[in-house]
Parts: structure tokens; sequence; C-alpha cells
């Protein structure tokens, strides 16, 4: 009867140990299967496990023992159970966001030369100030506005953000402001560098037209050329070419290493020598050379373009409120005189145009053939 009740006592608790404990709440089974799925994630790489069945002896006091304690070791738990998939999470809000390296660093070198702190930053660019933000850095700025992914990263940070790296916490300064990225943009436009680059050329263009030192050398040098070609059909010319200026340096002497150029200096030096500061009078001349009309047009069209931008935004401004109403009130003045600005633009771009034609013309070249650029 002993074994009876023994064997009928081992039938229940291979069915789940009958009475009380073969009928658990549905929370309760959703807790117990968790815990043993952790319990299966650590214990599966070194418990191998003896099927009911073949338990017999004195595996199977020890199980029955075991079994009635109830629960486990504590200390057991703490040292080799896995931490749950919520704990998991817990702890994974406490580590720093996973910026892409070298955005991060890319980033870092461009804040190196911002010497004010980004929340005062943000301060200057919320009111349209461009005396703090110069264009370059506004549009590497732009650039490094942070992505919808960067952004969930930070909003999920739990730890503490002072210890976050300065591309993150610049990053949690644009995430203070709402839109930061386009109201960069609006900005952007207050940038005066396309009406200095159209200065700078029309500078250039008055510079050339009006040296008088200039026209003395040229003169010296029509005055060199008809010399060398007299008595050929090349002589008594009234003018040259400016591609000639690009020979002086090619036509050598016959029987020493000094250039054509060499021998120009030298008259120039020994007749007029208050003429060889010349390039003083052309100080646009050189940043000139490095702009293309082509270039200034599509910067025009662009600066056109982002007009409408800017009224966009000043739409979208008002459904921010009150982190806005600054914004949203600069950049009502700002739209006053920017349609004025465009129209001044396009009307000092198409008179830089007309001016370099003249030029050319004035020194006797094809404006079709001879360039601005030329």
């Amino acid at each position: 009867m002993e074994n009876w009740t023994r064997n009928r006592g081992f039938h229940k608790l291979h069915r789940g140990g009958g009475g009380k404990s073969a009928t658990h709440s549905p929370t309760t089974a959703a807790a117990a299967a968790g815990k043993a799925a952790a319990v299966a994630a650590v214990g599966s790489r070194w418990f191998e496990r003896v099927r009911n069945k073949e338990v017999c002896g004195l595996r199977y006091k020890i199980l029955t023992k075991q079994h009635s304690k109830g629960s486990r070791d504590s200390e057991l738990e703490s040292l080799f159970l896995r931490e749950s998939r919520e704990e998991e999470q817990a702890a994974a809000r406490f580590l720093p966001p996973q910026i892409d390296r070298e955005r991060a660093h890319n980033c870092t070198i461009m804040l190196s030369n911002v010497k004010i702190p980004f929340n005062e930053l943000m301060d200057h660019v919320l009111v349209l100030d461009n005396s703090i933000v110069d264009a370059d850095q506004l549009d590497k700025i732009i650039q490094f506005c942070p992505t919808k992914e960067e952004m969930d990263q930070l909003k999920d940070f739990k730890g503490d953000k002072d210890e976050l790296g300065k591309c993150e916490q610049f990053f949690l300064e644009l995430m203070k402001v709402p839109r930061a990225e386009f109201k960069l943009i609006a900005f952007s436009y207050m940038v005066s560098e396309l009406r200095q680059c159209l200065n700078i050329c029309h500078s250039a263009i008055e510079q050339i037209r009006g040296s008088a030192k200039l026209k003395r050398v040229m003169q010296t040098l029509l005055c060199l050329g008809n010399a060398l070609n007299q008595g050929t059909a090349r002589g008594g010319a009234v003018g040259f070419r400016l591609d000639t200026l690009l020979k002086l340096t090619d036509t050598r002497a016959r029987n020493s290493r000094l250039t054509l150029m060499h021998h120009l200096c030298k008259v120039l030096a020994d007749k007029l020598p208050e003429v060889l500061d010349f390039s003083k009078d052309l100080g646009s001349l050189e940043p000139a050379s490095k702009m293309q009309l082509k270039l200034l047009a599509e910067k025009i069209q662009v600066i056109t373009r982002g007009l409408s931008t800017v009224i966009g935004e000043k739409r979208f401004a008002k459904k921010e409120g009150r982190v806005s109403k600054k914004f949203r009130q600069d950049l009502k003045e700002f739209l006053c005189s920017a349609r004025n600005e465009v129209y001044s633009l396009v009307s000092l771009y198409t008179a830089l145009v007309k001016n370099a034609n003249s030029l050319a013309q004035y020194l006797d070249e094809d404006p079709a053939i001879c360039t601005y650029e030329q």
C-alpha cells in the first residue's frame, strides 16, 4: 500500500502535483513561464534533465525534498539567472546613445569653432543674429541636425546627460527647438554673402577700367610688341589680345634665361617706376577671379526659391506656440525686407553681366568669346 501511495503521489507529481498546484491563475502561469524562460536561458548550457519516468531511488528523494521547499535560493537567482527583458530594456536606457562614430567625430570638429555654450548659440540662431554664427558655421550646423533615429535614442536615454559627448549634448540643444533645422535654413537667408560676391565683381570691373597705372603698363607692353614686330605684318598694332599676357613668360631671349616678362619689368623699373605697384589699384581682382557668373546666377535662383521656404516656415511657426513667439516676430520683420532684397540681388546680377560685357568691349574683346572669367 505504501508503495502504491508513493507511486500514486509520483503520478500526481508527474501530472502537475495535484490539488491546488494544478490550477494556477493566468497571471501566475505567465510569471512562472517568464521565470522558467530565464532559467532555461542560463541553465540549458550545463543542465541535462532526466525525464520524470526515469526518476527513482536517491534522485527521486532529492527531487521531492527540493520540490517541497516551493522556492529557489535567492542568492542562486541573483548570481546565475539572467535578467528579464524588462530589466534589460531598463538598463539599456542608461547606456549612451549609439551615434555614428564618424558623424559624431565630424560634428565635434565643427563644434570646436563654437566658443559659446550651446544654449546661447541656439538663442542667437532663434533671433536671427548673424553676428555670432557666420555663414560657414550655419551651413555646417544645418548638416548636423539630428535625425529622427538619433532624437529617439536621446529621448529614451535616462542616464546623466552631463556625461554625454559634445555631439550628443549639441543634439539635445537642437531638439529643444521645434523644427530647428528649418529655422536655421530661414536664418541662413540673412547672410549677405551673395551680395558681397556681386559687389566684389563690380568693384573689380571698376578698378580695371579706372586704373591709370594699369593703362601705362599695357601701353608699354604694346610698344615692346610693336618694336619686336617692326617691319612685319604684326607691327604697327593699335592693341593686342588679352591672351598675349599669358605668353609673356613663354617668350624667352635667345642667349639667356630671361623672358619677355623680365624685360617688361626691367623697362618699367627704369622708365616708369611709379607704376610698378599697379596691383594695389586692383585689390578686388584676385577674389573676383575665383567667382563665376554662372554659379552666382545659381545662388540667386536658390535664394529666390528659398524665399518661398521662409514664407512656409512662418506658417509652421504659428503652430509652435510660445516657443517660437520671438522667432515668428523676427521672421515677420525679415520677410518684410526679404522680397526687396531678392529683387535687389537680381538687379545687381543683371548689372554685373552688363558691366562684364562692357569691360570686354573696352579691352577690344568679343563678349561672346571673352567671358567674365577670362
